[in-house]
């Protein structure tokens, strides 16, 4: 509060501040006091986080250090790992000392740029690098898109893909500044693939999956060979079959969102 204090001269904002920090912690309907950190969720952490991290700020700015923070979350460019390891000695010493936090040695490293991640990106290792979107955020979209399919059964489509829209453009309206399209390339065929794989499931008769294809295109005896060919729906949601009767126009038709698409129109506006 005497660090906040320095830069708020208001005792209204100082009063409020002070009562969001000692707000109790509600825990299985049981009021707790709370003794360290503030409330989940709410405006006051990103701006303390500002307030205590700024002297960081101006430490390296003073040091001539390359570096990118966002809240708690900070980048540091050095030229080679000896340099970055006596840098991360030092501002982790800093941290500490001079402003009572704790650094979180599980989530810091001295790496290569392309290895690490922030705010969700990373980067090539080109000499002049592109923003790439991280494995690990690919990695989360894929585990939220197959808990949305897990529970598709009894539900069509339509109805799948109207669930999938929402996710799949707040996704990608985060993701627009991607410099590297591959990976929104692979996602949207993987996707397809999931959702055709979900058809087949919800076919599970031999002759309603040959009817079905029968109807999106293909010949009679095409239709009945793959209807019966005996292999599972993620086999056949990738088979060709599958591929020709549901191509991606067919997608497009549902209004399903293509991930490559979306950010292709987000380039051309800005």
């Amino acid at each position: 509060m005497a660090r906040v204090a320095r830069r708020v001269k208001d005792e209204r904002v100082l009063k409020l501040t002070r009562r969001y920090l000692e707000a109790g912690l509600m825990e299985g309907g049981v009021t707790s006091a709370r003794t360290e950190g503030t409330p989940q969720g709410g405006p006051l952490s990103p701006l303390l986080s500002n307030i205590l991290l700024t002297d960081l700020d101006r430490e390296l700015e003073k040091r001539g250090h390359r570096f990118c923070r966002y809240a708690d979350d900070c980048n540091i460019y050095v030229g080679s790992q000896r340099s970055g390891q006596r840098v991360m000695a030092e501002v982790t010493a800093f941290l500490e000392q001079r402003l009572k936090l704790k650094v979180n040695a599980d989530k810091s490293a001295v790496a290569r740029p392309w290895q690490r991640k922030f705010l969700g990106y990373s980067v090539t290792w080109h000499r002049k690098p592109k923003l790439k979107i991280a494995p690990t955020s690919r990695q989360r979209l894929g585990e939220k898109i197959r808990q949305t399919l897990r529970g598709a059964q009894g539900r069509s489509v339509k109805q799948v893909i109207a669930e999938l829209n929402p996710i799949l453009r707040g996704w990608v309206a985060y993701f627009r500044l991607t410099e590297e399209k591959g990976v929104l390339v692979e996602l949207d065929g993987w996707i397809r693939r999931k959702v055709r794989a979900l058809l087949w499931r919800h076919w599970k008769r031999g002759y309603t999956r040959a009817q079905n294809l029968i109807r999106a295109g293909l010949s009679h005896e095409r239709a009945w060979q793959s209807a019966t060919n005996g292999h599972g729906p993620w086999w056949n949601g990738g088979s060709s079959h599958m591929n020709v009767a549901y191509p991606k126009s067919w997608f497009d038709r549902m209004k399903l969102v293509s991930l490559l698409d979306t950010q292709r129109r987000f380039s051309l506006v800005s």
